[in-house]
């Protein structure tokens, strides 16, 4: 079984980012037998864009989705790191193809997916780098194993599984504070793990100092999580491994009275026989995720003096779980899978709104159910340095049992209720591509794809009130459907490594926030916003065509100096087909053409490790008629790291160095959001 634990030795050259090696020192690791049952690679994956991170390169953040922006074209919904960001639109999509709160990327940890079930957004606070030995980053549209939901590709996620522990504390200016524990313990053929978190953030005011106004307040986050994870080797080489994690995490919003809290539990069986050369190999896993999130917004005054209530969401119950199997075999003349995989959601949200004399006058609750049900078929083909890849699938989306419920929050007198007709469809997805090895490590390949992602029950169903913005839902939308095709050439090993990829997509039917009205007016549902207020819906616009280009340098000059560079430009742009003329020849919201990273880890002495990274991002539209211009952005962060033992290191890290105001939204009254300042931290790390 391929894993990305013995690729791992390898994936330095896809982005090296690890401190480098200090001279002298032995880098011969002892031995370990791993208990693991995390999903091998797709059998072609070699053919496709597909980056791998080690551990080391996520612990530049305590923060999973800023450690993985270290892949340009990677990135939430805005600008905001998931420090600031609220819940609701901390969805993660890939080559900036189109932003969204839902995300256009699947996220797996060893197979299981971790998008919301309700809204598809990830709980990144749920996620510690400490509990992470990998990722595998594939872009393009997923299909074969990934399945729904990998529209613009996947982030695979792989937890830690070898023998040991770590401990990392820190403290810092604007109220920071986090610890966190992880490890494992070995015993005969079995290993019992687990980790706990803990992370707090008193934050910073997130509007423009010359705009802000006595409603303004910081953005403020507390944050747990704790897993445990029991595995064991059983007659035959056979694994069975068991997790169960939790998390909760409490935010201020920003404004006074507003806040959210996300909590959830999760859960996975898995199951799984390793193939051997010749013969077959299988895997089994059913998994579960049950969550909750509580969101209250206020509709600001001119001068943002006041906020008044407009929605307090107070409950989102959503329970999503699913099954997949897999068997596998690897011949000398080709390797192949076949397998099945379902996804069952159901979820609704509860809330106030229509806020007046003091209190909130009307309930809604709103939901449904969704499946997904697939089955796909996946081979590849080695020969003379060639390798050729076909896969293929067929899944079945059905979304039912959906209700708009209102009433009154005084009498609980029932005033509206709405039963959106059921959906459901089929669709035949699948990708093909083929690699050469030139020699002198040089290859070339191509890829062509296609894929898909229902929308979520939130885009359905739930409308909602944010600031003085309004966002209806849409329970006729269709599943986003991707079409691309990309070519590449690279040198994946030695000191000097590098890539460049150009790729071409089509998005059809995209899910889209697309402005309606404005301001000064009442309407039905949304009721009155104010002037610079906005009336959203979303809506499956015609198209998206984005192409462009992607690429990568690293060079490991010694063993004390490493620098790496990537790029991503991405040239997209809207066909608003008849269901929104106007969008025609805008650039998606929330969208960079440009996206730069960079970095230099030096280790001057043996004692002492210097880092620096650089993202650099041109501008964005903060709305999609491309009215609302956010400026080009460019952090800087850095690390300084003194190895007083073996085991122990002391270290201070800066993100935002220059301390840049980073605009992540504006507002059609001009109001500018802007991402955290200059922040600093101290702590000690101790692996053992």
């Amino acid at each position: 079984m391929r894993t990305l634990l013995k690729t791992a030795a390898l994936c330095s050259t896809a982005i090296a980012l690890t401190a480098p090696a200090i001279a002298g020192e032995s880098t011969q690791v002892p031995e370990q037998v791993i208990i693991t049952a995390r999903p091998p690679d797709p059998v072609g994956n070699a053919a496709f864009s597909a980056t791998l991170i080690d551990d080391q390169q996520l612990q530049i953040s305590p923060q999973l989705d800023y450690a993985l922006r270290q892949v340009p074209g990677l990135s939430l919904f805005r600008r905001n790191s998931s420090v600031s960001a609220n819940p609701s639109v901390q969805g993660v999509s890939l080559r900036s193809i189109a932003g969204s709160g839902a995300g256009r990327a699947l996220v797996t940890l060893d197979g299981v997916p971790q998008n919301d079930p309700f809204g598809g957004w990830v709980i990144w606070s749920s996620l510690p780098p400490e509990i992470i030995q990998g990722a595998e980053i594939v872009r393009g549209a997923g299909a074969g194993p990934y399945g729904a939901g990998a529209l613009t590709g996947v982030i695979a996620l792989f937890e830690n599984e070898s023998a040991g522990a770590v401990v990392d504390a820190y403290g810092g200016d604007h109220g920071q504070g986090r610890w966190a524990a992880a490890g494992n313990y070995r015993q005969d053929n079995a290993t019992l793990g687990g980790s706990l978190t803990y992370q707090t953030s008193g934050g910073w005011i997130p509007v423009n100092e010359a705009q802000r106004g006595a409603a303004d307040t910081p953005v403020t986050l507390k944050a747990s999580s704790m897993s445990a994870r029991a595995a064991a080797e059983m007659a035959g080489g056979t694994v069975l491994v068991g997790r169960l994690g939790t998390y909760d995490e409490k935010r201020d919003s920003g404004v006074i009275n507003t806040r959210s809290r996300a909590k959830g539990t999760t859960g996975s069986i898995t199951l799984a026989h390793p193939e051997q050369q010749g013969g077959f190999g299988w895997r089994a896993q059913g998994w579960f995720r049950d969550t909750d999130l509580a969101s209250s917004s206020a509709s600001i005054a001119t001068g943002r003096a006041t906020a008044t209530p407009s929605n307090d969401q107070f409950a989102t119950p959503a329970l999503g779980w699913g099954v997949n199997a897999a068997l596998r075999g690897a011949f000398d003349f080709a390797d192949g899978e076949i397998g099945v995989d379902a996804r069952v959601v159901s979820g609704e949200s509860k809330e106030f709104f229509t806020f007046s004399s003091g209190r909130f006058q009307n309930r809604r609750i709103s939901g449904g159910n969704s499946v997904v049900e697939g089955l796909y078929l996946e081979g590849a083909s080695r020969a003379d340095g060639w390798l050729l890849t076909v896969g293929g699938r067929v899944d079945y989306w059905e979304n039912s049992n959906a209700h708009i419920i209102q009433s009154s929050a005084i009498t609980g007198a029932l005033t509206s209720t709405t039963l959106p007709a059921s959906k459901s469809g089929t669709i035949a997805t699948g990708r093909v591509g083929t690699r050469k090895d030139l020699g002198d490590e040089i290859y070339v390949r191509a890829a062509a794809y296609n894929g898909f992602r229902p929308a979520s029950l939130n885009e359905l169903y739930r409308g909602f009130r944010l600031g003085n913005n309004f966002t209806l839902a849409n329970s006729a939308l269709d599943p986003e459907k991707l079409y691309g095709a990309e070519i590449g050439v690279g040198d994946d090993s030695g000191p000097f490594s590098w890539s460049l990829t150009g790729f071409w997509n089509k998005l059809s039917d995209a899910i889209t926030n697309v402005t309606i009205n404005r301001g000064p007016a009442t309407f039905p549902i949304a009721g009155f916003l104010p002037t610079g207020g906005l009336l959203i819906e979303r809506q499956n616009v015609g198209y998206i065509r984005a192409y462009g280009a992607e690429g990568d340098v690293q060079y490991q000059f010694t063993n004390r100096l490493s620098v790496r560079g990537a790029f991503s430009y991405t040239d997209a742009e809207v066909n608003g087909g008849t269901q929104a003329a106007q969008l025609t020849g805008k650039r998606p919201l929330q969208t960079p053409r440009l996206t730069l990273t960079g970095g230099v880890i030096a280790t001057p002495h043996k004692l002492l490790t210097l880092e620096t990274y650089l993202r650099y991002e041109s501008l964005r539209y903060s709305d999609d008629l491309n009215t609302l211009l956010l400026p080009e952005a460019i952090t800087v962060d850095m690390r300084a790291t003194v190895h007083l033992l073996p085991e122990v290191d002391f270290y201070v890290a800066a993100d935002n160095v220059f301390n840049a105001e980073i605009a992540s939204a504006k507002g059609a009254d001009g109001i500018v959001t802007i991402d955290g300042p200059r922040m600093v931290r101290a702590g000690l790390t101790y692996r053992y």
